[in-house]
């Protein structure tokens, strides 16, 4: 376990200007920092915005391609809605965490264009370092940031998403808290915690890529480390593997039914919905009856089993479109389901 530092300084690395294709990054913030009169020393932390690596590396693609770029770079889907703009997702990205739209940025960047994050950029991390370390003769640890949402706040925060030389993690797991008592669950995300802080003067609007964070020394090692893809949570211990509609319809077996809109719109539009996904997976008919309030389901069967099924998949549906259904036996083969007030 380290003790915390009596104090961190976080310094913007200014004058660095627009980064192209085939820019040497190191020797760009290596010269930016000279001519502030200050430089990279050992036990220095160089937190690097993920733009401009991606620039650097000429990572680029046209903005007419958006889309089709974001499924590229998506391992799987957590969460989409439709939007005016079109569709918006959260997904398992190549890079590793689960971001919105893998990563694909298009902001900060020349006209008709997105940037896509790298592949590996903890690897972007590991030569940056090098790159450094050459130009400078100091051992600092360097972070590559990104910005993400969090599922339970609003607002974004920058976070690790490369990292070389610094520790990930201080695993305070097995360690006695102030108290006495042994933790067992504490291991603080300090690459997290950098690239957070660092992004307190880097900014998003002001032109400034990088900060040199300064005081923590007790966390810079002198090898490379596991990286910042050790961070992303392995699928088999996640809890939030998908989006609340995306887990019931991956369940009802209609995963391919058209993502719904951000604005759900009218009970019509909604019940819609629920009788697509209600007969994906499974047999029996669904349809939206005109009775006066475009609140009612027919639901049809071949028999009972089936019948009951098919009514429980439209209650699961109901409930994705935040509403609650009241069903009724119609006949030996079919029943009603009226819309009610969710509980």
């Amino acid at each position: 376990m380290s003790r915390a530092p009596a104090e961190v300084r976080v310094v913007a690395v200014t004058g660095v200007g627009e980064v192209r294709a085939g820019d040497d990054l190191a020797r760009v913030l290596v010269d930016a920092l000279r001519a502030q009169g200050t430089g990279p020393a050992d036990g220095d932390v160089l937190a690097v915005s993920s733009k401009v690596v991606s620039k650097a590396r000429g990572l680029s693609a046209p903005l007419e391609r958006r889309e089709a770029v974001v499924a590229e770079q998506s391992v799987r889907t957590v969460a989409a809605r439709r939007t005016p703009a079109g569709l918006a997702s959260i997904v398992e990205a190549v890079a590793g965490p689960v971001m919105a739209a893998a990563g694909v940025d298009a902001s900060n960047v020349p006209d008709g264009t997105v940037l896509v994050l790298p592949a590996d950029a903890d690897a972007e991390a590991r030569a940056l370092r090098a790159a450094v370390r050459a130009l400078s003769g100091a051992d600092v640890g360097v972070v590559v940031t990104d910005t993400a949402g969090r599922a339970w706040r609003e607002g974004q925060t920058d976070f690790a998403l490369g990292v070389a030389g610094l520790d990930v993690l201080d695993d305070l797991r097995g360690h006695l808290d102030a108290s006495g008592r042994p933790m067992s669950v504490t291991a603080r995300a300090v690459a997290d915690e950098v690239a957070a802080a660092a992004d307190l003067v880097k900014g998003k609007t002001g032109g400034v890529p990088a900060a040199l964070v300064r005081g923590l020394l007790a966390h810079v090692r002198e090898e490379d480390g596991p990286g910042a893809r050790s961070l992303v949570r392995p699928a088999a211990g996640d809890w939030f593997r998908l989006g609340h509609v995306e887990a019931v319809r991956a369940a009802l077996g209609a995963s391919a039914v058209e993502a719904p809109p951000v604005v759900p719109g009218g009970t019509a539009e909604r019940l819609g919905r629920v009788a697509a996904v209600a007969t994906a997976g499974g047999p029996g008919s669904c349809r939206v009856e005109d009775d006066g309030t475009g609140a009612l389901l027919r639901l049809g069967a071949e028999d009972a089993f089936e019948l009951g099924a098919l009514a429980q998949r439209v209650l699961a549906a109901l409930w994705t479109e935040d509403l609650a259904g009241d069903v009724r036996r119609d006949g030996e083969r079919g029943a009603e389901v009226r819309v009610v007030p969710a509980r």
